[in-house]
Parts: C-alpha cells; structure tokens; sequence
C-alpha cells in the first residue's frame, strides 16, 4: 500500500475510532454509575425521529439542491481526509515546472495545453490534478493572462487570492450548513423533551413508577439533542472545516509559482518558492522533487 493509502486508512481509522470512544465513555459511564439503557431504547426510537427528522428537515430548508448534494458528498471527507497528498504536491509542482519551460521557450505550443487540458500529454500525466477542474482552470486561467500580457505580478495575485478565496468559501459550504445543525440539535432535543413532558402530563393519573418512566423518555429527548450536536454532528463539521483549510493549500501553491513565474524567475527557482510555501507535512523533499524535475528534463532532451 502507497503512502497516499495509509494516510487515507489512517484517517478512516482515527474517525471511527474516536466515533467508538464517545459511545463507549458516554454509554459506558452511564451504565457503570447504574443507569438502566432500556429507559433510552425506549424512548430512543421515537426521540430520535423527532429530533433527526426536524433537523434533516430544517437542513432541507436552509441548502438549495447543489448544497444539499456538496454536503452529503463531504461526509466521506470526514474518514478519507483531505484530498490532496504529498506525493500530489510534487506531481503539481513537476507539472507546473513543465508548463513554464514550455511557456518561456515556445509561447505558441502552451496554448494546446491549456486551452484544451482534458487532451493534453502534460496534464495527462497528472491524472489526479487533470481530473481536478479548479486546479486546471486556475493555472490555464494564470498562464493564458501571461500570454496576452496581463502580466503584472502585483494584479494577477490580487485576482488570484480573490479566486481562491470565493474556491475557499465554496468548500466551507458542507461545514458551515452541518455546524448549522449541530447548533440546532440541543433546541430540538428540548422541542421533543417539551412534547414528552406534555404527554406525561396527560398521563397524570397514573402510579409514580408510571409516571418517572415517561419524564425519563422525555428527557432522553434532551440528552439525544445535546449528543448528537457535541458528540457527533459538530465534530463532523469541524472536521470538514479542517479538510478544507488543507486542501486550500494546493491552490496557494499554484498561485506562489505562478506569480513567481511572472516575476521571470527561473523555473527551478519558481518551483522552488512553491515547494518552501507548502505546509511542513506536505512539502516534498528537495532530493526527490529534483530528482523529479531532472528526469523531466531529460525526457524533453530525449
């Protein structure tokens, strides 16, 4: 298994395992201090489609349909983990090494590539990034404003940070509805609380024995709500916030290349400000990546 695979296995675990600590310290507590669980898998049935199905209603409300799609598709981010590995970041970095020799040596044979990304032999030896759309726009974007010399350093990062920041919040999109529930969770628990004290009330007739059960069912409605928000939902969603700041580096990096590039710096020293902007766990060696960047050279000499 590569490198890439066990740090996808790595955080799935992580994610399950700290699913299972919460049921277990949670759960487990309450039994070792002589709580009884069948008042809660009573009641748990019921709560639980009181509270979930007013929050997957009110998140309904809250998403328009490409919202709703981006954040179920996202959830899977909270085990997989961010998308873009180390090894992806010299990959974008021998790729964008490849397109600035290209643009400083024949300005012409770049177009081919980055008008048309999907069918171009660079790109296509980066599947992983060529499959990435707003990866491969922002650096044909870049390039071709270098072709038809929109080529000050100063405007183009200025757009570029622009563009990367609405990228940004886009991906903050998932995050910021699921911590819109997690925030709503604990009214919700209280609503269906609210609703199992009415019923007792109704019941008022009945022995003590009776009548603790159903307060106990209904406060289960409290207890799910404040769970669910804290134990579950809201780490989900920090979760997904913290994948997205991640990730939000590979686009840093092309822009700290690309501005460098219009500086007319070397292409070795371009990539070089791109690979010493790379976070610390991410930046690929210096041996490595030269290695990379040599065989690249002498593909092109071949």
């Amino acid at each position: 298994m590569g490198l890439a695979g066990m740090a996808n296995g790595g955080c799935g675990m992580i994610g399950i395992i700290g699913i299972v600590v919460i049921f277990v310290m949670v759960f487990g507590g309450y039994m070792a201090a002589g709580g009884k669980l069948g008042i809660i898998l009573h009641s748990l049935p019921f709560e639980m489609a009181i509270i979930m199905g007013a929050a997957v209603g009110a998140f309904l409300i809250a998403n328009d349909k490409a919202g709703i799609a981006s954040t179920v598709r996202d959830l899977g981010k909270v085990f997989r983990g961010p998308k873009w590995k180390p090894a992806d970041y010299r990959d974008l970095l021998c790729l964008l090494f490849e397109l600035i020799r290209i643009a400083r040596a024949n300005p012409v044979a770049l177009e081919e590539h980055i008008e048309a990304p999907g069918e171009s032999e660079i790109f296509g030896r980066y599947p992983r990034i060529q499959a990435d759309h707003e990866a491969v726009e922002l650096i044909s974007d870049t390039l071709r404003s270098g072709s038809m010399n929109y080529d000050d350093p100063h405007q183009v990062e200025e757009v570029l940070e622009k563009r990367i920041e609405t990228a940004f919040h886009h991906t903050l999109q998932s995050s910021h509805a699921l911590q819109t529930v997690a925030d709503g969770l604990p009214a919700l628990g209280i609503v269906a609380a609210v609703l199992g004290v009415i019923k007792t009330m109704a019941s008022i007739d009945q022995p003590p024995e009776i009548l603790g059960g159903m307060i106990g069912g209904a406060l289960v409605g409290t207890f799910l709500g404040v769970f669910l928000a804290y134990g579950l939902v809201g780490p989900f969603a920090a979760r997904l916030n913290a994948v997205a700041l991640e990730d939000g580096h590979f686009l840093q990096l092309i822009r700290e290349v690309l501005v460098a590039n219009l500086y007319n710096h070397t292409a070795n020293i371009c990539i070089e400000v791109g690979r010493q902007n790379a976070p610390h766990h991410l930046r690929p060696n210096f041996a490595d990546l030269e290695d990379a960047l040599k065989a690249i050279k002498q593909r092109e000499a071949a």
